[in-house]
């Protein structure tokens, strides 16, 4: 649909003690909390939710009924949860499709093709510890984009396209109907889908490993590569070109789809769904 987040790009725009925060180093006992955002909104299967985050985890689970619901929870200890704004606007031709935003500052903004920042002070503050936690209802049929700087990504609930990035964090995500595309650069990448579509796929981490489980039977032209770590496929390979323990380019079945994965310090795994 449209090019993936480039987070990495993003992260070198934002305040220092915003990168430096993760997840899992919140005491969260003694945290403030504020859940007073929420969204709801029928998007026609086929459609997209676009979720995009900075400082904080996203979770997306099966929704009971046609209804999207978005929620998020902000957490700080000695920042001002005002300076963290979540947008919601419907694009597309019809307005059939959403993207929902936590921006931090006044000079942020954000809509369906990424993040723009544009540093002209006002009240985006180095000290501020706001992290945003969303949670998603997804309807089935409609397609999700989630994308996160500082935190894990988590989604199982899907059953069409899932498009998943974070930078400082793991991306886990299964779709029952669907292909799923996911990169992180430190964290793990853990894919699950039924139906891989029929377009390439990409999956990359820097640190971290990288585990794909894929229907069968599976026909693609497979480049998968590491530098400490190792290679495995529950598929049949056919190598193509040079034999290498950590650079692998092989067809499996008739070939023809492209699937990559990349990663340096960890392990690659294609797995046969069951």
């Amino acid at each position: 649909m449209r090019t993936l987040l480039i987070a990495a790009a993003l992260a070198a725009t934002l305040p220092t003690t915003l990168l430096a925060q993760r997840d899992d180093d919140d005491d969260r006992s003694t945290r403030q909390t504020d859940s007073s955002f929420r969204w709801t909104g029928v998007i026609p299967a086929g459609k997209w939710v676009v979720l995009r985050n900075v400082n904080g985890s996203v979770r997306v689970d099966a929704a009971s009924g046609n209804q999207v619901e978005v929620t998020a929870v902000k957490r700080w200890r000695r920042g001002d949860p005002a300076d963290v704004r979540i947008t919601a606007d419907k694009f597309g031709a019809a307005n059939d499709n959403v993207v929902i935003c936590a921006l931090w500052g006044d000079n942020a903004e954000c809509d369906e093709s990424g993040y723009r920042s544009h540093n002209e002070g006002g009240r985006n503050r180095r000290s501020n510890d706001v992290s945003v936690e969303f949670t998603v209802r997804l309807p089935r049929g409609v397609k999700i984009e989630t994308s996160t700087v500082n935190g894990g990504v988590r989604i199982a609930g899907a059953s069409s396209t899932v498009e998943a990035t974070t930078v400082n964090g793991d991306v886990e995500a299964t779709s029952s109907a669907g292909p799923v595309t996911a990169t992180t650069v430190n964290g793990d990448v853990n894919v699950r889908m039924q139906d891989a579509g029929t377009g390439d796929l990409e999956y990359t981490t820097v640190n971290g490993s990288v585990t794909i489980e894929l229907p069968a039977p599976l026909n693609a032209e497979v480049d998968l590569s590491t530098v400490n770590g190792s290679l495995r496929s529950d598929f049949p390979l056919t190598l193509n070109g040079r034999v290498s323990p950590r650079h692998i380019r092989a067809t499996i079945g008739d070939g023809g789809r492209r699937i990559r994965v990349r990663t340096v310090n960890g392990s690659v795994e294609i797995r046969k769904a069951g």
